[in-house]
């Protein structure tokens, strides 16, 4: 299939420039299937209750003028305590399996990851089955929040420890919402960030792994954020072999209401990673369309050559 990057819009971009400039693809993208949707409708709303499909998708990549999204299947929120789905296995699986006929619609255009909850006994099996999907053996998203993962339970370190594990062992890429649940309260910060980097992280280290959001939840107020983020910062200043196959996501960082403050300390951090580690993400329909966000995060004050690098940025699991 032909590509759209004659579609690419021209975006005004870093410190008043007017580079044109357009990522290559959107890592962080979701679909929601019906009975998603269906759930959302009965029990304690998502980001929304609307049915997006791979064609809703294509059609907000078109008009930014992205050519490629990475789609990662939301089926751990069938597993959220606060909803009581029964039978949640089932549905887990068959929330995979929409998300996988979804994105082989448009094969040139789409990859697709598992959702799995990585504190459910099932959590290694539905791996290795999404291991066999053509269109979602590319990677698992893991979501620490959603599933209430408390870096100091060390039942939950353990089984995280199998899942990177099982996912490596797949050569399976791994997308990791790190922050934990604020609903539950549970600590989050540097300390939580050194379990990750010590004790999870190690078990996973022949494939790519995602820091979604900057390691955050979306936007850069969380006081927790910047201190969780500067273990690997660290980590990276000190050529950490742990460190050498992360990326990070700004999916959901840069919105309408980043202070300048917020902006100058963002743009500080992504030069501290690297910005040949950064990748654009949308986090789902419901919160930016991907110009939209693409245009949110252009404010930043980052140089034009900086944006290049960062719009053209190409993960292993996409090559």
């Amino acid at each position: 299939m032909k590509m759209l990057a004659a579609l690419a819009i021209a975006v005004a971009v870093g410190q008043g420039s007017s580079v044109p400039v357009v990522p290559i693809a959107d890592y962080h993208q979701h679909l929601f299937s019906p009975a998603l949707v269906a759930l959302a409708s009965s029990t304690p709303p998502i980001s929304q209750a609307t049915v997006v499909t791979a064609k809703d998708l294509i059609a907000i990549l078109d008009t930014a003028g992205i050519q490629r999204a990475v789609v990662l299947s939301t089926a751990y929120i069938f597993t959220q305590p606060t909803r009581n789905v029964e039978n949640d296995r089932e549905k887990v699986k068959a929330d995979n399996d929409w998300t996988a006929s979804q994105v082989a619609l448009f094969p040139d255009r789409l990859v697709g990851f598992c959702g799995v909850n990585p504190l459910k006994e099932y959590a290694l099996e539905e791996i290795l089955r999404c291991s066999k999907i053509p269109e979602l053996r590319r990677g698992v998203k893991l979501h620490f929040g959603n599933s209430v993962v408390d870096y100091h339970n060390a039942q939950h370190v353990e089984q995280l420890r199998r899942v990177f594990r099982a996912a490596n062992n797949a050569r399976m890429a791994i997308v990791v919402h790190m922050r934990s649940s604020t609903t539950y309260r549970l600590p989050y910060g540097r300390d939580e960030a050194r379990v990750f980097l010590n004790d999870i992280l190690p078990e996973a280290p022949d494939i790519p792994v995602q820091i979604a959001h900057l390691a955050g939840a979306g936007g850069y107020s969380d006081p927790s954020i910047d201190p969780a983020l500067s273990v690997f910062i660290d980590a990276i200043k000190q050529n950490d072999a742990r460190s050498r196959r992360l990326w990070f996501d700004i999916s959901g960082v840069v919105t309408a209401a980043t202070t300048t403050e917020q902006a100058t300390l963002i743009a500080t951090r992504i030069r501290e990673l690297g910005v040949q580690r950064i990748l654009y993400g949308t986090d789902g329909l419901g919160i930016n369309s991907a110009r939209e966000g693409w245009a949110a995060f252009s404010k930043l004050p980052l140089t034009p050559d900086e944006f290049r690098t960062i719009a053209n940025n190409v993960p292993p699991y996409m090559r």
